[in-house]
């Protein structure tokens, strides 16, 4: 399939405090992983757009992004929430995030790619339509989501979430719209101390314990997962590529590697071969320990673009 990486520098320019694992060097190590691998060359590359206001209002009121801008500090860092903090430079990268779904949705909805997958920050899937929380200001795979069922071509969009936390702001986004199938993988119990009860018949909750690992995981996609994916009959697949379910980050105690985010990748992809869904826009989420990270996304990334 043709794949495309959409990335954009603004997204380093977001500046955390030193204890925060969430930090700029995410997106070079993602970046010189790719360049390693050799995959650079056979990709297409796109700096990433600005998101526009109205994009954004379709998952965030009014109120919430004004408030954003009305905490911008003129320097330093401040917190808009206990886990996440901004600096001068913080919504231009969020803006840069958020534009990158988008994008990538009209990419694959044009037929010019068939699998993008944008290297940004900050991460979204933890913000709701009134809150920041979990590094998270804006929801880039809402936002992403909300403008493809926008779109005439689209009735049904599959979110597929394996970071190892789970994607509350995405499920309370979503939880009244029966045009989206969410899937989502996480550690229980821990942050954000989800229930493991759906909020209705699309969200697929699957918890996993401390200890789990590929065994595990298979059998949810297989069982939970693809089942539903395949009843839905979703025209686009969207993901929250989090890596923090990995065996060598610390953020948490599931035990995923490589060769299991390229598996399920190319259990995603396969499905849109086979079937009329367009394509696949893939989002950074978690994913904290260097080398690890970048190790990871280039297993992702080469399922999606099939090489």
């Amino acid at each position: 399939m043709t794949a495309a990486i959409i990335s954009h520098a603004d997204c380093r320019r977001h500046q955390v405090d030193n204890l925060s694992p969430e930090q700029p060097n995410r997106i070079d190590d993602i970046s010189d992983r790719l360049i390693a691998s050799g995959l650079e060359y056979s990709l297409d590359y796109f700096e990433a757009d600005e998101v526009l206001n109205n994009d954004l209002l379709r998952v965030h009121s009014t109120s919430y992004i004004k408030g954003l801008h009305e905490q911008i500090p003129s320097e330093g860092i401040v917190n808009v929430a206990d886990d996440t903090q901004m600096c001068s430079a913080t919504l231009k990268a969020a803006n840069r995030a958020a534009g990158s779904g988008v994008q990538g949705v009209e990419l694959v909805i044009q037929g010019k790619q068939k699998a993008v997958f944008c290297n940004i920050r900050p991460p979204g899937h933890h913000a709701n339509k009134d809150q920041a929380s979990g590094f998270c200001l804006y929801n880039n795979i809402a936002i992403a989501a909300a403008y493809a069922l926008d779109n005439v071509l689209i009735d049904r969009v599959a979110i597929i979430d394996f970071d190892v936390h789970h994607g509350n702001g995405t499920e309370d986004i979503f939880k009244d719209n029966t045009q989206v199938l969410f899937c989502s993988l996480f550690e229980h119990p821990f942050y954000p101390f989800s229930s493991t009860v759906p909020q209705n018949d699309l969200h697929i909750k699957s918890p996993m314990t401390a200890g789990e690992g590929s065994i595990e995981f298979k059998k949810i996609v297989n069982e939970q997962w693809m089942p539903q994916v395949k009843a839905f009959k979703p025209q686009l697949i969207l993901i929250s590529a989090g890596f923090d379910s990995h065996r060598n980050d610390d953020m948490g105690h599931i035990n995923l590697d490589d060769s299991d985010y390229a598996w399920i990748t190319t259990l995603l992809s396969d499905y849109v071969e086979e079937t009329d869904c367009m394509g696949i826009v893939s989002m950074l989420e978690g994913g904290y320990e260097t080398g690890t990270l970048g190790r990871s996304v280039v297993a992702h990334v080469r399922s999606l673009a099939r090489l």
